[in-house]
């Protein structure tokens, strides 16, 4: 592994040497007759938040006190980590938590360095714009600034996914101890409670850093860091999230084949790949979704704030709503603790001591009630904060509503995934009744029904919300604000939010579900000598194996449907939340609406082009992000195939378990090196093309790339838990029947875990990004002509190329490893 990451490192820094000088030496020449004032987003100003008070309070004390709040909620993330560590736990169990922990580690410190090369791109071009292109005086100290806070960002998304990785692997050998009790309510709570610990840890770091940036740096600049920050972040969740879900899909497919090849059962303590396929549960839906939330979280604030500067121009009112739009992200905080209470109290009192639960059931209630409570707390808040907008009595309630459909948003469409995933659904039982007589390529059809459904069902419901915010935003908005429509759209995307530490909660309860059966098994437990006395003696255990087993599989069919039900959510934040992040392109081009308006039509061939255009990238990404996964799944199971011991060992050897994550390491690795230079040249290569060429990729990317990930996560939920019914409900496990839906669920995999997931950071990377990518070209075209512009776009073109034909032809499965 060792030879391997070296030779990969030493790779990876010579790309980055061509990509990066190749960048400085077009923008450089470009740049070097280039002196003007700053504008743009260098040109973003933070008003004084103290010139306006609230309730008796300036606005910049009213904040500090989110960062008690914000405190507070690190406290209770770390109190429910130490609760869930002091668990009791089996040795047995325990070993092998620590043995996939030790994996994950090893991973995310080689993710660690992978980053760091993947900033120099990022960094190159912050330099130019901020300190060369735009820069913000005095840049020997601003520029650093800038840096330093985008460097924070890829901090707190691998941070919040390092924490999410060590919780989860306390969680998942104590929830397959739990089992042995034989009740159903502990192998619930314990999940959930990992979820909240990372939910909330999550978002009180991302809102303590953004209120770090509000209130400690200096208005000057504070904006520009809010965009260094976004970039910073947005890089380290696409990184985590495509790299995470190429490595999972490797071992999981890897390892599930196995049960068709070998007719061993699931988690197979023989099996080399099982180890890998607990690593990958973690690096891929545990990992990714921690930085995704977090960036998701982070980018939709700073598309708000951008916003509020750009297109509102009374000081007063940028105040009121900046620090509006605060205090409700602090609210939501609260109200996702307090949702937790309720529905725990209520959660234990209904099956504390029973013998059979439907574990949906409390996760439905959980979301439903945070989104109640959020929603009120919104009404009261706004009528609190901003009684009086501009002179009008009434826009408080009014932007309460927008939010409250994006609020709604974020407890319907999980009901809708529901739909389409659930081992409930009637789309999931048609995929099984399908593939009883038709077998996998019938199921695979049906799961391809269900994928398309889905987006049309989701799809309707996000426009009927959207419309609502949109119809309210007509009701006065437009006197206070610039294009207050799509005000209104940021806002839904804000609302989706609302409930965040919950939707991570409940995103994050299927890593450790599907985690907690692999512990069980690995553990041997059914097979060490004694052991029934020993549980007995040791913790007043009557235990039943195969209660146990049932249980955690139940379980993890609940954890699979609600691992489905947050995709939609991200992903439709994404869009809804980009449309407000290209306003600011917008404006910047049209110098506040005022002129090359009528470029934004299909009358202007340069965006229709572009719109075109954006839909070509996002296949060309679902094809790369799969290819990767696939020819790492051939290495893998080639590699399992040759090692697998029947016979003579009752588990895998460590030094073969270990094997197969270095294979899943550089395949995830390798597909991710080509996808992010293929995405960061294209972005500037279009972005020099044409400004509005680039303004219709923006939007066709994000309404393509909606739909491509709706229809992907929801086929591959339904393939996944077709093959659950199938194990659970039928027991037919070994029979051809499950052979079937194990093909099926294998082809969703990266489906559901890999190409759609992955679209949402690519988006808002692509987005932020383009923020600087095409004020630069649009610059470079004002002082040196069309001409030298549209070279650099064909040069940077040329390299995006590249990549793209390579991480096809470069990944190719070939005759031996290479």
């Amino acid at each position: 592994m060792r030879t391997w990451l070296a030779n990969a490192w030493s790779l990876s820094c010579r790309l980055t040497k061509f990509g990066v000088a190749a960048t400085v030496f077009t923008l450089l020449t470009a740049a070097s007759a280039l002196a003007q004032e700053a504008g743009g987003e260098a040109g973003l100003k933070l008003p004084d938040l103290s010139q306006v008070t609230f309730l008796g309070i300036d606005g910049h004390k009213l904040l500090l006190f989110g960062i008690v709040i914000c405190v507070f909620g690190l406290i209770f993330g770390l109190a429910i980590y130490t609760r869930l560590k002091n668990l009791p736990v089996h040795k047995s169990m325990r070993d092998i938590s620590e043995l996939i922990y030790e994996t994950c580690k090893t991973y995310l410190i080689t993710q660690g360095k992978f980053l760091m090369v993947l900033w120099v791109f990022i960094a190159v071009v912050i330099v130019l714009y901020f300190g060369w292109l735009a820069p913000v005086h005095p840049t020997a100290v601003t520029l650093p600034i800038i840096l330093v806070f985008s460097l924070v960002g890829i901090a707190g998304s691998y941070g919040v996914a390092w924490f999410g990785i060590r919780v989860n692997t306390f969680a998942n050998s104590r929830t397959a101890f739990a089992s042995l009790r034989g009740k159903p309510y502990p192998i619930y709570h314990t999940p959930l409670e990992a979820g909240m610990s990372i939910g909330m840890m999550l978002i009180s770091v991302e809102l303590l850093m953004m209120l770090f940036i509000l209130l400690f740096v200096p208005g000057d600049y504070a904006g520009p860091c809010f965009i260094g920050f976004a970039i910073g972040e947005s890089l380290g969740a696409a990184a985590l999230r495509i790299a995470g879900g190429i490595f999972t899909k490797i071992a999981d497919i890897g390892s599930d084949l196995m049960k068709i090849v070998f007719k061993i059962k699931e988690d197979d303590a023989r099996n080399p790949g099982v180890i890998a396929d607990c690593t990958g549960d973690n690096a891929g839906d545990s990992v990714g979704p921690s930085a995704d939330g977090f960036e998701t979280y982070g980018v939709t604030g700073v598309a708000l704030i951008t916003f509020i500067l750009l297109a509102v121009k009374n000081p007063t009112l940028q105040i009121q709503l900046l620090v509006w739009i605060f205090v409700m992200r602090i609210v939501m905080l609260i109200a996702s603790a307090a949702a937790y209470f309720i529905n725990g109290f209520i959660a234990k009192a209904r099956y504390g001591n029973v013998d059979e639960m439907d574990y949906e059931t409390p996760l439905t209630s959980l979301v439903w009630i945070t989104s109640l409570v959020s929603i009120a707390l919104t009404y009261v808040i706004s009528s609190l904060i901003i009684p009086t907008l501009g002179g009008d009595t009434s826009q408080w309630w009014k932007l309460a509503t927008i939010i409250s459909c994006g609020t709604l948003a974020g407890a319907l469409i999980p009901e809708l995934v529901k739909v389409f995933t659930s081992t409930n659904s009637r789309h999931v039982k048609e995929v099984v009744t399908s593939a009883e007589e038709g077998g996998a390529s019938l199921g695979i059809l049906s799961g391809f029904v269900a994928g398309n459904f889905s987006a049309y069902y989701i799809g309707l419901a996000m426009v009927l919300l959207m419309s609502a915010g949109y119809l309210i935003s007509t009701m006065g908005l437009e006197r206070q604000m610039l294009a207050p429509a799509v005000f209104a759209f940021g806002l839904v995307a804000f609302g989706f939010l609302g409930m965040g530490p919950v939707t991570i909660a409940v995103d994050s309860y299927g890593p450790v579900t599907d985690n907690a059966q692999s512990v069980y098994e690995l553990s041997l437990i059914e097979h060490i000598p004694g052991i029934k006395q020993e549980l007995k003696k040791d913790y007043n255990i009557d235990v039943n194996f195969e209660r146990a087993k049932e249980m955690l599989e139940a379980n993890d069919g609940a954890g699979n449907t609600f691992k489905a039900t947050a995709k939609p959510v991200l992903i439709g934040t994404a869009v809804v939340g980009a449309t407000t992040m290209i306003f600011s392109i917008i404006m910047a081009l049209t110098k506040g609406l005022s002129e090359n308006v009528n470029h934004l039509s299909l009358l202007h061939a340069p965006f229709v082009l572009g719109l075109v255009t954006g839909g070509a990238m996002i296949y060309w990404f679902t094809g790369a992000s799969t290819q990767a996964v696939t020819t790492g799944a051939y290495r893998a199971v080639e590699f399992i195939k040759a090692n697998i011991k029947l016979e003579s060992a009752a588990a895998a050897s460590i030094a073969d378990s270990k094997k197969v994550v270095e294979i899943c390491t550089k395949y995830a690795q390798k597909g991710m090196l080509n996808i992010f230079i293929a995405v960061f040249f294209a972005t500037l290569a279009f972005a020099f093309v044409e400004p509005f060429f680039f303004i219709g990729y923006l939007f066709s990317i994000a309404i393509f790339g909606l739909y491509q990930a709706i229809f992907m996560a929801n086929a591959g939920g339904a393939w996944d838990n077709a093959k659950k019914i199938v194990e659970v409900e039928m027991k037919q496990k070994g029979t051809p029947l499950h052979d079937a839906t194990v093909i099926g669920d294998t082809v969703g995999d990266p489906f559901k875990d890999t190409s759609s997931v992955a679209l949402n950071p690519v988006i808002k990377f692509t987005t932020l990004f383009g923020l600087l990518a095409v004020e630069l070209a649009v610059q470079m075209t004002a002082t040196q002509g069309s001409n030298l512009t549209h070279v650099l776009a064909a040069a940077f073109f040329a390299v995006s190329f590249v990549f793209v034909y390579r991480s096809f032809y470069g990944m190719r499965i070939r005759g031996s490893a290479a």
